[in-house]
């Protein structure tokens, strides 16, 4: 849809900033979205904005009550955009603290000997949340194997490992490493069938930018998304915990509503630039479809970039044009296999004979910006188990065009000629 549409590519791309300039390397191909992607233009004037109001919002006087609408808008604009009919949505320092609070909660609350799950191909902000606070409540950490090949959890694979005495499960909806997305609510499903009351947070950082968000659909009690991973800006994250989450004992200031979780004054400025992520994702399905109502257009929406992305995927795998595909290339290998309908957007690859730091320098010097994955903290749990120290991550966001994926595929046909010659 999207792909047979140069006039709405284009339109696409004039909405966001240094699409393909770098105020300090000058033009490049970005190819670094899971690191974090780029920023809607509407999102920097408004940041600049905000940054210079000094009201707090809510206090009685016209900014202070300007910025608390803007704040309360926000959150409803949030509700449509992930389909949240009941909870409620907060503001905090990043994703991944958000993470830690709502995993931190749900462990302290849970009953003396039960157990929290979590799976293998979660990034460390869940996984080291879980082990942590179970841990510290004395609860038995139970970890859900990935299956390396396809670099990714299944219901089954969680089926497999559940017991009634399972009280928090957390859940990763798209891996940042080998860019496949999970089934999320087949996982909530198989998690409930075996422990209804269990407590499930949902790590959604990589997924937000690249498909639709249901939460209604998921029978979830808590979800955490990057803005800077999806549009917006650096410096703030976005949770939403279930009404029964909400209300369970927490950190909050004393006297404050016992479903309180926001702390200290916020800033009016990173809901108003959700707001405008939401409206681009509007805008777009009005594009892409004739839908009227809000959620059907960011439905629509969602389908259209998961389309086109999925093109993106195909024509580095399998080749454009006279260029052959990473599948065709014999010094390069596929993490997560050539053929796989949970990709989302990413593609990591180890090239043979050339370090990962390497290609992605000689890549980077093209204006090809990439990123390395190491064996660490952050990327060990995926890469150690295939016996890998590292690899190549080329990521894609719905604003990139085939005629870049091009320029990628011939610079990485030319490292492997220079190998070969």
């Amino acid at each position: 849809m999207i792909e047979q549409n140069p006039d709405l590519i284009h339109a696409i791309r004039d909405r966001f900033a240094h699409v393909d300039r770098c105020p300090f390397q000058g033009e490049r191909i970005f190819f670094e979205n899971a690191g974090g992607a780029l920023t809607l233009k509407k999102v920097v004037e408004t940041s600049g904005f905000y940054a210079a109001i000094p009201d707090n919002p809510g206090r009685a006087n016209p900014a202070g009550q300007g910025t608390q609408t803007v704040i309360d808008k926000a959150k409803a604009d949030l509700a449509v955009f992930m389909n949240a009919s009941s909870g409620q949505f907060f503001a905090g320092e990043s994703g991944t603290e958000l993470l830690f609070r709502m995993i931190r909660t749900a462990c302290v609350n849970a009953p003396e000997g039960s157990k929290v799950i979590g799976s293998s191909i979660e990034h460390p902000a869940s996984r080291s949340a879980a082990r942590r606070w179970a841990e510290v409540a004395g609860l038995t950490y139970v970890e859900v194997p990935h299956d390396d090949a396809t670099g990714m959890v299944t219901a089954e694979a969680y089926a497999e490992c559940m017991t009634p005495d399972v009280a928090v499960a957390t859940i990763v909806h798209a891996s940042p490493v080998t860019g496949m997305g999970m089934d999320v609510a087949a996982i909530s499903t198989a998690i409930r069938a075996v422990a209804p009351e269990a407590v499930i947070i949902v790590d959604g950082i990589q997924h937000a930018a690249h498909g639709q968000l249901d939460i209604d659909s998921y029978r979830v009690d808590g979800y955490a998304i990057s803005p800077y991973k999806v549009f917006s800006r650096h410096g703030y994250g976005i949770g939403w915990v279930s009404d029964r989450l909400a209300v369970m004992p927490h950190e909050r200031l004393i006297g404050s509503p016992e479903d309180a979780w926001e702390f200290g004054t916020r800033d009016a400025g990173s809901y108003a630039t959700i707001s405008d992520v939401v409206d681009y994702f509007d805008w777009l399905g009005g594009e892409v479809s004739e839908e009227i109502d809000p959620r059907r257009r960011i439905e629509a929406a969602g389908r259209a970039i998961r389309a086109y992305e999925t093109h993106l995927t195909n024509a580095m795998i399998n080749g454009t044009g006279n260029l052959p595909g990473l599948r065709d290339m014999d010094h390069v290998s596929i993490l997560g296999g050539a053929d796989n309908p949970a990709r989302e957007g990413l593609v990591s690859v180890v090239v043979a004979g050339v370090s990962s730091a390497e290609v992605v320098e000689r890549l980077n010097a093209q204006g090809i910006r990439t990123h390395i994955r190491k064996d660490d903290h952050y990327s060990g749990n995926v890469l150690k188990p295939l016996g890998l120290s590292d690899c190549i991550r080329i990521s894609m966001c719905h604003y990139n065009t085939e005629a870049e994926v091009a320029r990628l595929l011939t610079a990485l046909r030319e490292i492997g000629d220079s190998q070969s010659g």
